[in-house]
């Protein structure tokens, strides 16, 4: 019979899972808690002939995702929910969290155990995009493309899972499938923390943002690079636009300070704001950055800090403040 930690060893693969199925990092923890509870709650009649304890596990979760988003609207980013907009003031309005595909930790959706290139694969399959992407798919067919394209079940195992026939995940697979190819996901390069030309990359947007350098900042963007900032509708596509933003917006930023963290398999940074006097700042944003070619393709810019930055353990703005005084220029 299974213990708790025979339940346990499966929360990271379970959290990625219900995180492309929610879009959320928050409702992909309260999914896997509730998982977990049942899971646990259920043990005495857990036979192990019928299903393995992880294929068992990912009925629960399935059932668990599939009743959260009974009565959930879609989770977006912000080039799904409208054109791009000009440099200006208005932002547009903000609209509730509950709206967003919101980022995740790499450390709570994947394990970097086992073949790198399957590390990467699992890297690939929670960035934003994608998750974004999968949202346009009702419940089941979700889950079936996820059970079916990113885990690599089979399809009677899928069938199964789902109290369901062959055929009907077979058709469920090709509806998905045919809605995905109609929803754009940008290629993106894979991020490799040691990769030399990638740090530098980061390394000098860095550089460029503390020190609201537009020209530097602006000659690291694609040229039809992206810029959101949820939770506002607003968003910029091209790097001509950006710059434009990046001129006219006075220096908002000036002073901001940069933690490095990683989020959907991309780099990212937690960024802190000047407050007063003594160097004292504190957080303001999530940016997660999108390489592509050598360059950056897209930043979003997510500002529910207060939030986030928990999640993604970074530091407080007290502790983010006696970290910055005791960095050396180039330092991260």
């Amino acid at each position: 019979m299974p213990d708790v930690t025979g339940l346990e060893q499966h929360r990271v693969e379970l959290t990625a899972y219900c995180y492309r199925m929610l879009g959320s990092p928050f409702e992909a923890e309260d999914a896997v808690q509730e998982t977990l509870v049942r899971a646990w709650r259920s043990l005495d009649r857990y036979d192990e002939d019928r299903a393995s304890l992880r294929t068992w596990m990912y009925s629960i979760a399935t059932n668990v995702c599939l009743d959260m988003l009974r009565s959930a609207q879609r989770r977006a980013r912000a080039m799904d929910l409208g054109p791009s907009a000009r440099p200006g003031p208005d932002l547009g309005p903000p609209l509730p969290e509950s709206a967003w595909v919101q980022p995740i930790p790499d450390s709570r959706a994947v394990s970097e155990g086992g073949d790198p290139a399957e590390v990467t694969a699992r890297r690939e399959t929670i960035r934003l995009a994608f998750v974004a992407a999968l949202q346009h798919l009702p419940p089941r067919q979700r889950a079936v493309l996820i059970l079916r394209d990113v885990l690599c079940w089979k399809a009677d195992e899928v069938a199964r899972l789902l109290d369901s026939s062959v055929a009907s995940v077979t058709s469920a697979l090709q509806r998905a499938r045919t809605t995905l190819r109609t929803v754009p996901v940008a290629a993106a390069e894979p991020y490799r923390a040691m990769d030399q030309e990638q740090r530098l990359l980061l390394e000098r947007y860095c550089a460029a943002f503390e020190r609201y350098d537009v020209e530097t900042l602006v000659s690291l963007l694609h040229e039809d690079a992206t810029m959101s900032m949820p939770p506002f509708l607003w968003w910029l596509r091209g790097r001509e636009e950006i710059r434009g933003m990046l001129l006219a917006a006075g220096r908002p930023c000036e002073g901001a300070r940069l933690v490095p963290t990683v989020a959907n398999g991309s780099p990212a940074f937690g960024q802190y704001l000047p407050t007063g006097p003594y160097g004292r700042h504190e957080p303001f944003a999530l940016v997660v950055l999108t390489l592509s070619g050598g360059l950056v393709a897209e930043v979003t810019t997510f500002l529910n800090a207060e939030r986030l930055f928990p999640v993604f353990g970074l530091p407080s703005g007290e502790e983010a403040t006696a970290l910055f005084r005791n960095w050396f220029p180039g330092d991260r």
